[in-house]
């Protein structure tokens, strides 16, 4: 069989640097000079008509396009990266730092915390959403928290008040306190010299402790710590448990129960 010749049609490229070529060629023979404006920096060829200077070099029009969209740049602001011009969308997508919030590009102002970099608008608490003021910010797994809500949210809380313990405590009865909260549950009069006493987890001084627990001398009021009486449903110091007319002190066998107080035989007779 026999084989066709090769194929001489032009490129496109090439067939237009031959009418270009040409061209120059009949306007030096009317006369007309064709000054070369510079070398192109993309194709390196030289440069007759329009001219685009930028980044140190010269550029026909049509050639000086976006590195990564390949569009044209014309009179459009454009990044220089690395010798290569970019648009100026091109260039904060691929290059500018991304928002942790929205991953959109950053082009102004930036915020840089937690390892992250945020628009300025859109670093607020992870919990309110109120951007931070003077005292800035405490951060807890990641995640920005104002000064109220971190504390509502992570501090240790009070025994007594249940509200978030900032600064000072004193550390009693398995749980943290205010210091100011650290008092007896009843009477809320501060503990002298720390001491207290414990009853169902609570605080209290020691004549309310033993009034909750029913050791307070029904005749003195005072706490009873030693020996005890006994009688009418309430409890005596014993030389406490007295006749209530002579006062004479009693025996726990050997009295009279009259409107619910004490009295000895003798009086008891006399009285009633």
């Amino acid at each position: 069989g026999s084989s066709s010749p090769p194929s001489t049609t032009p490129k496109p490229g090439s067939q237009l640097d031959t009418m270009l070529g040409s061209l120059q060629s009949d306007l030096n023979k009317l006369g007309v000079a064709t000054v070369a404006k510079g070398v192109c920096g993309a194709c390196k060829k030289p440069i007759a008509g329009q001219v685009v200077t930028a980044m140190g070099k010269t550029w026909h029009p049509e050639h000086f396009v976006c590195t990564h969209c390949q569009e044209e740049i014309g009179s459009r602001n454009f990044f220089e990266r690395d010798g290569q011009p970019y648009c100026e969308k091109d260039y904060h997508n691929l290059f500018s730092p991304r928002c942790y919030y929205c991953n959109g590009p950053i082009l102004d102002k930036v915020v840089t915390a937690l390892d992250r970099t945020w628009h300025p608008e859109h670093f607020f608490c992870a919990q309110c959403g109120a951007f931070f003021g003077p005292e800035g910010f405490h951060e807890k797994d990641g995640k920005a928290y104002c000064r109220k809500d971190y504390f509502d949210m992570f501090a240790p809380k009070c025994g007594g008040c249940a509200r978030a313990i900032l600064e000072n405590y004193i550390s009693a009865l398995n749980t943290l306190w205010h210091p100011e909260c650290f008092v007896c549950r009843e009477c809320f009069t501060p503990f002298i010299n720390g001491s207290f006493f414990e009853h169902d987890g609570q605080p209290y001084c020691e004549v309310h402790y033993h009034e909750r627990r029913g050791s307070l001398c029904s005749g003195c009021q005072k706490p009873i710590t030693g020996r005890c009486i006994t009688a009418m449903g309430k409890k005596f110091h014993p030389e406490h448990f007295v006749c209530a007319f002579c006062l004479k002190q009693l025996n726990k066998g050997t009295f009279k129960e009259q409107n619910d107080k004490p009295y000895c035989q003798n009086c008891f007779l006399k009285l009633f």
